[in-house]
Order: structure tokens, then sequence, then C-alpha cells
């Protein structure tokens, strides 16, 4: 199978409509072939409860999330299959998020902690020499997760926070969760048609 292979973890951090532009925007590049979901009990929680997703068949989550028609280059994998193809670095990637990443989930990561699938694919990553991004929400930030942001810097994974850019003139929230989406799939080599760029100040 021709193109590119993205995983996408899920974890319990606030900011699901992210989780969900993102995907839709891998649904819908011809450049991508496969996508892997991984979503955390956390990551569950919070599909829930910020957009009332939770079917009964996780196997269908792919398609409550995109739409069906979109969801048949994403595939669902559960977090504690820590013997899935994603754990080994035999397995090629072509770069992973984690959107949105819990302050949890960046210090087990930043540890080298591979507990569950999420972690242990994030290792993988950063063993292999693959994109990492982590996308955090919290704030603020003690010393704790400033050194743990450091110590994934340090190991080759990125850290990308969710702040949206405000210097386009966006008039609703969509549209700053979709160009936020935009540059993250441009780090992962993905540059998008609709992303918006700074021509500077005339």
């Amino acid at each position: 199978m021709s193109g590119k292979t993205i995983v996408v973890g899920v974890s319990g951090a606030s900011g699901a409509v992210y989780a969900k532009r993102l995907l839709e925007l891998l649904a819908a590049d011809k450049r991508v072939a496969r996508v892997f979901l991984i979503v955390s009990s956390g990551g569950m929680r919070l599909l829930k409860e910020e957009l009332g997703l939770a079917p009964k068949n996780l196997a269908e989550l792919p398609a409550a999330l995109v739409g069906r028609a979109a969801a048949k280059k994403l595939e669902y994998l559960h977090n504690a299959d820590i013997g899935a193809a994603l754990a080994s670095g035999s397995y090629p990637t072509d770069g992973m998020v984690i959107l949105p990443c819990s302050l949890a989930t960046l210090g087990a990561i930043a540890s080298g902690v591979s507990d569950n699938l999420i972690r242990r694919a994030a290792d993988v990553h950063l063993k292999e020499g693959r994109p990492l991004l982590l996308c955090w929400r919290d704030t603020p930030l003690n010393t704790i997760h400033l050194e743990n942001m450091l110590r994934v810097a340090r190991a080759g994974g990125v850290n990308f926070p969710l702040s949206p850019g405000y210097y386009f003139g966006a008039q609703q929230l969509d549209e700053l969760v979709t160009q936020f989406c935009c540059r993250v799939l441009a780090r992962l080599g993905l540059p998008q048609e609709k992303q918006r760029q700074w021509k500077g100040t005339k």
C-alpha cells in the first residue's frame, strides 16, 4: 500500500475537537494510506464528554468521528493491546501525533514508560527517529512538566502546544481548530491547501 501511515493517539486532556478535525483532514488526504487511532481510557471519557461519542462497539469509533465513508482508512487499536504491530520498531510508520496529550502521558513518555500502546508507540517513534508530536493543552505548568517537555525534546520529540494562531483574523473557533491541525500536518510532511500562511505586515 502506497502513501503515508500515521498514528494518532488521544489521551485524557481537553481538546477533543482538535482530534476530530485532525482525523477528518487525514481521512480526506490522498497522500495518507492508513491511520491508526489509539484512545486511552481518559480519552474515551473526553470524547464522550466533549463530543457526545460513546459507541458500544469501539471498532465503530472512527466512523463516529469522521463518518463511515471517510473512516475506511482509519483503524482503531485498543490502548491495552501492547502486542499490536505498532509496538515494534520493525513496523513502518511515518509519524505519530498525540492530540490531545495529557501531562501524565507526556511524563510517561519522557521517562521511557511504555505500559500501554499509546506510550509504547511513542517510545518506538523516538527510538526509530520518526516524527512524534505531543499536543498538550494544560496551563499553568510546573517545573516537572517543563523538565519532561525538555526531556522529550532532547529525545527527538516535538512539543506542540494547543495554542491556536489569532493573527489570521479567524472569526470562528472552527477555523482556529482547522488552522492548528493544518500546522500539525505540515510538520508531518502533509501541508494542507487550506493552511493560511503569514505574509508579513503591510
